[in-house]
């Protein structure tokens, strides 16, 4: 198992450190609800070191991105970043969801999830060998220490721990090679996977402490991995494992998880599971990606992933996914449907693995209201 750079500032914080995808990473702090409201309401710092951190380099870089991923990568101004692209299997499965940040058409910086970093990689190689593609792939992972600044206040924060500039990003606009008082950040980023408005970046392990305490004294608490995935609940945002995977048998056809921000552009040809998704197309989705907010006769209601999803009683879906909303302060999920079934409003029963049931309207995502 691999630990972060930090692990032993975050037990000095008080984190409690468990496993994801093969890291050990801290879970919470104080508790996973003061934590996920103090990124709604005001501003935390996230160490997401170990989703995986990519480089492309060489003349045939942006072809090799234009064949892997669903999303039309040369439309990416420099300096702003591509994504959620979508990197499918031959049977429109999805193996990643991955961001790109277009240095120039030569040169391309990536962001793979954890759980999926080695699979990217070798994928990634497969296709440069098989097309004879002039690209370098390069795994930064082990060399950058990566942080999520994010909430509401996260400008001012970023801009009071001395980076400039911060608040002329847009979003999706990132910079290289800027400095954060006396310390030089490798890139910075106006982007997240909360709902919030926030920065990602990237610094070299030997300064990466400093920085995350320039932050603490500037005005962020320190956030663990649990909140990050109910932040990420309340928003509908999908996890690799939960939401999709690889194995035809347990996943339905990348159309069905409705990911929306363009991910997947229909006016493109030629990238791999092409032909399987537009099949799918064609034929029409069986399953149906979902929300599910827990009624309030039920709101201690948790859903856990693989509960089944009746409608009178018919089983009709499962969960993917299911955590506790501080912000609706009851149980929410998401699910797949049969298609027949996914009405937005409708009530549908949820099961869990005792066979209690409890009651839940299907809603779209996000599953809360952003002021």
């Amino acid at each position: 198992m691999k630990s972060l750079v930090l692990k032993s500032l975050h037990e000095s914080l008080g984190a409690t450190i468990g496993e994801f995808a093969g890291w050990e990473v801290p879970m919470v702090y104080n508790s996973t609800i003061s934590e996920h409201l103090n990124v709604r309401n005001e501003v935390g710092i996230f160490d997401v070191s170990h989703m995986g951190r990519l480089r492309l380099k060489g003349k045939d870089s942006l072809e090799l991105l234009e064949k892997v991923f669903t999303k039309k990568i040369a439309k990416t101004k420099i300096n702003f970043m591509s994504g959620p692209a979508l990197a499918l299997n031959e049977y429109a499965r999805v193996i990643d969801d991955e961001m790109w940040y277009k240095v120039n058409d030569e040169e391309w910086l990536g962001v793979a999830n954890a759980a999926t970093r080695l699979r990217v990689l070798e994928h990634l190689e497969k296709v440069k060998e098989e097309f004879n593609f002039d690209a370098e792939i390069e795994d930064l992972t082990e060399r950058y220490v990566m942080l999520a600044v994010q909430g509401p206040k996260s400008p001012e924060v970023a801009e009071k721990a001395g980076i400039n500039g911060a608040l002329q990003l847009k979003p999706l606009e990132f910079k290289l090679d800027i400095k954060l008082g006396e310390y030089p950040i490798f890139l910075i980023s106006r982007s997240g996977w909360t709902g919030e408005d926030g920065f990602e970046i990237w610094v070299e392990n030997s300064i990466a402490e400093n920085v995350y305490k320039n932050f603490l004294e500037a005005g962020a608490k320190p956030i663990g991995i649990v909140a990050r995935d109910t932040l990420r609940m309340e928003m509908g945002y999908v996890l690799g494992g939960n939401e999709y995977g690889e194995d035809p048998m347990r996943f339905p056809c990348a159309i069905s998880l409705r990911y929306g921000l363009g991910s997947i552009d229909w006016e493109k040809h030629g990238y791999i599971g092409e032909n399987a998704l537009r099949a799918c197309r064609r034929e029409g989705a069986r399953w149906i990606r979902l929300g599910a907010i827990m009624k309030k006769d039920f709101s201690r209601f948790v859903p856990r992933s693989g509960y089944k999803i009746y409608v009178e009683d018919i089983e009709v879906g499962w969960v993917t996914s299911g955590t506790y909303s501080p912000v609706l302060e009851r149980g929410i999920a998401q699910l797949y449907i049969d298609s027949r079934y996914a009405i937005v409003g409708e009530s549908i029963k949820i099961k869990d693995a005792k066979g209690k049931e409890a009651e839940a309207k299907l809603s779209d995502f996000p599953l809360i209201q952003k002021k």
